[in-house]
């Protein structure tokens, strides 16, 4: 039987999970998770750059779980666990750091946006952050990994660190992991606030996430960036309006985006009518995740032995990984 190709995913615990994560990532990996070797890691390692409170490091780590399983990604099939239950990442990690050199490191256009954006907190986990990255990627030897356009050098990095592992220790121990994108139509799912696409850093009103309500649903989308309606009939759609049209192609039934559409080459659209709509199909999109997310809340035993299961499933594949770069570096075995 042929072996299943390992993929690797993480997700920074930074808060709830919106339709942008959903459709640009999480709905391929419930797909992938029946097809491949999934590991899909919350990065709570990564968030000691930010020196984030305990508890509020602790509660989003939960909440991402929650609103994973809540999106469809099941324990059963995929692994799906803390990056901190994982230690051995924290070895490896060290390992890599030994032969990764700090021109390299400086030259990553993610360290040197976050050095002139935080000239106070450069500290060394953020010049390091592409070999921790390429820890977590490299203790499950991945094949694939799904990444965005911001983490392509990061990608790239670890090519470059398991390419010299093997090179100075004359192995070939570790794959070679490469991007995976899952189509070139792959929807990008736009903000709300008429460009760039949705995201939780890009303002309160641009995102609309999973576990949202359905008020809050209302007022955002009813707050969204217009214009003053078309002035000539079947004419391009500038930014903000297309993005409307975007989103409600993902959550509407085909004839509502059709009718919308017929209406506004018409230039009769009346864009509160379609923000209504839009709003009321989002809430019905998201309904039933959001009902997921609070039993799943409620059920604080299930979601322990799920974070529990995923650390042990975690650690059956990524010790002998480290075992293995321990031997082969010359250490003595501890294991």
């Amino acid at each position: 039987m042929e072996k299943k190709a390992i993929v690797l995913s993480g997700i920074r615990p930074t808060g709830n999970l919106h339709l942008g994560n959903y459709f640009g990532a999480v709905k391929n990996f419930v797909k992938m998770q029946d097809t491949n070797e999934c590991f899909f890691f919350i990065a709570d390692y990564h968030m000691l750059t930010t020196h984030p409170n305990p508890k509020d490091l602790q509660g989003n780590v939960r909440q991402v779980v929650i609103e994973y399983l809540a999106a469809g990604l099941d324990p059963e099939k995929a692994t799906i666990y803390l990056q901190s239950d994982l230690p051995e990442t924290a070895e490896l990690y060290l390992f890599l750091n030994m032969n990764a050199y700090k021109g390299e490191l400086e030259r990553v256009t993610t360290f040197k946006e976050k050095a002139r954006k935080q000239p106070d907190n450069i500290n060394a986990g953020l010049l390091t952050y592409p070999t921790l990255m390429a820890a977590d990627i490299l203790i499950h030897r991945s094949h694939l990994v799904p990444v965005g356009k911001d983490q392509e050098q990061h990608l790239e990095m670890t090519r470059t660190f398991a390419r010299r592992f093997n090179r100075m220790y004359k192995t070939d121990f570790f794959p070679i992991p490469r991007a995976f994108n899952f189509s070139d139509k792959l929807v990008k799912i736009p903000g709300l606030d008429g460009s760039g696409k949705m995201g939780k850093s890009e303002g309160e009103g641009n995102a609309v996430f999973l576990a949202e309500d359905p008020a809050s649903i209302r007022k955002k989308v009813m707050r969204a960036v217009t214009d003053a309606g078309p002035t000539e009939m079947n004419q391009t759609k500038p930014e903000p309006i297309q993005n409307l049209f975007d989103l409600m192609a993902v959550v509407s039934k085909p004839d509502t985006v059709e009718y919308f559409d017929d209406q506004y080459n018409k230039c009769t659209i009346r864009y509160g009518d379609l923000k209504k709509q839009l709003a009321e199909d989002i809430i019905a999109f998201t309904g039933p995740f959001r009902e997921r997310i609070i039993e799943l809340t409620a059920d604080t035993d299930y979601v322990n032995n799920v974070i529990e299961m995923g650390a042990e499933k975690a650690r059956a594949s990524g010790v002998p990984t480290v075992r293995g770069v321990r031997e082969i570096i010359g250490f003595r075995k501890i294991y």
